[in-house]
């Protein structure tokens, strides 16, 4: 199977490399991180100019249609440099949309409104009791088809206070499983924001009696919520390959320049040694996680839910390993405030948890009728 990008592909990876070099350095991310407000207008701004918020929007929404391949080269780049900004929450708010909604109506101008940069997104995954499990919903839907209301607590929403617009799972009357848009500033929805450990913001969200509208997914609403998952893991999957290629190129950097014995620590063999280990890693994640961005178009479900499972689990295993190994080969300088690699660790760190750790993933590879088949190319 054949992962090289195409030349636009390419192209656009290297524009956005090149300007989140110049203007999203360390230094500035820090200074967003620690600002009110957690993220940037004007970097989102930026993002939309270079056209990354449309990227993900179909084309009839006045997006660029990007597929599960083009994302990935864009949240690559975006992990490298560790943005706050909320791209990944949007970007997978974007695809729930396209999933389960209608393409028309509020749903396409919702859509026109993220490609314009003029509307951020958020999908509303977990609840506090339901650990990796997406259809164990305490939040319910109740009231007729065109007024329905919804009440129950979602727990760490990926940027949840900076969304105007949430896709809440929620439980039906019937049992069934339903995806509804709720507006930030809607009656009875009560938001609690918060920064986690990477840098990044999440909010507790409580719905009481909160007006709510269905998308048009119908039937087809929880089959389309674990796709929606999948997509998701598949950029964050891509978001940790970029932050391991930076944490790896850092170490390597920095063991260059400490000394030990008067040489730098970089002669050593035994250290030349797990550093090939920790890019030996990355390379299997990201194979790994280029393969799950292809399988995510299959109509094969049970194809894509084993090769997204199968690059999360190795991501994670990657993430800890090449994290771990990072912190230690810095010494104390790994774990302050003051160098990249202590927050790479932190962000993939988070990422590993985030929608299924690695256990999560590798008993849902084992639960699939096929897994003991190879997969092939």
């Amino acid at each position: 199977m054949d992962f090289t990008f195409t030349d636009e592909q390419q192209q656009f990876a290297d524009a956005l490399r090149r300007y989140l070099d110049e203007q999203y350095g360390f230094e500035t991310r820090q200074a967003i991180v620690r600002s009110e407000a957690g993220v940037s207008d004007a970097q989102w701004q930026a993002f939309t100019e270079l056209g990354l918020t449309a990227l993900p929007v179909p084309d009839a929404q006045g997006g660029f249609g990007g597929s599960a391949i083009d994302m990935l080269v864009a949240l690559q780049a975006l992990g490298r440099a560790l943005v706050v900004e909320p791209y990944w929450a949007t970007a997978v708010g974007v695809e729930a949309l396209r999933v389960a909604g209608s393409g028309a109506g509020e749903d396409a101008a919702l859509l026109e409104g993220v490609a314009q940069g003029r509307k951020r997104l958020a999908v509303a995954f977990h609840e506090p009791h339901a650990r990796y499990d997406l259809f164990a919903l305490d939040t319910r839907a109740s009231g007729p088809d065109d007024a329905q209301r919804l009440t129950g607590v979602k727990s760490i929403v990926q940027h949840g206070a900076q969304a105007e617009v949430w896709i809440v799972p929620a439980r039906l009357d019937d049992g069934a499983v339903g995806l509804f848009a709720v507006e930030r500033g809607a009656a009875g929805a009560d938001v609690v924001d918060y920064r986690t450990i990477d840098g990044q913001r999440a909010a507790t969200i409580r719905l009481n009696d909160t007006p709510a509208r269905r998308l048009a997914g119908g039937e087809r609403d929880a089959a389309a919520l674990e796709r929606i998952a999948d997509y998701a893991t598949v950029l964050l999957c891509a978001e940790a390959v970029g932050a391991l290629d930076e944490l790896n190129r850092a170490t390597v950097e920095y063991t260059k320049t400490r000394e030990q014995f008067g040489v730098p620590i970089a002669r050593f063999q035994a250290l030349q040694h797990r550093m090939v280990d920790m890019l030996i890693h990355a390379e299997q994640a990201r194979s790994l996680t280029y393969l799950a961005a292809v399988r995510y178009a299959s109509d094969d479900a049970d194809a894509r839910r084993k090769a997204v499972s199968a690059a999360k689990a190795r991501v994670g295993q990657a993430a800890r390993f090449v994290g771990q190994q990072a912190v230690q080969l810095h010494g104390g300088m790994g774990v302050t405030n003051e160098v990249a690699a202590a927050h790479l660790f932190k962000r993939l760190s988070i990422i590993e948890t985030t929608l299924g750790d690695t256990d999560h993933h590798l008993a849902r590879i084992a639960a699939l009728p096929d897994f003991m088949q190879a997969d092939a190319a």
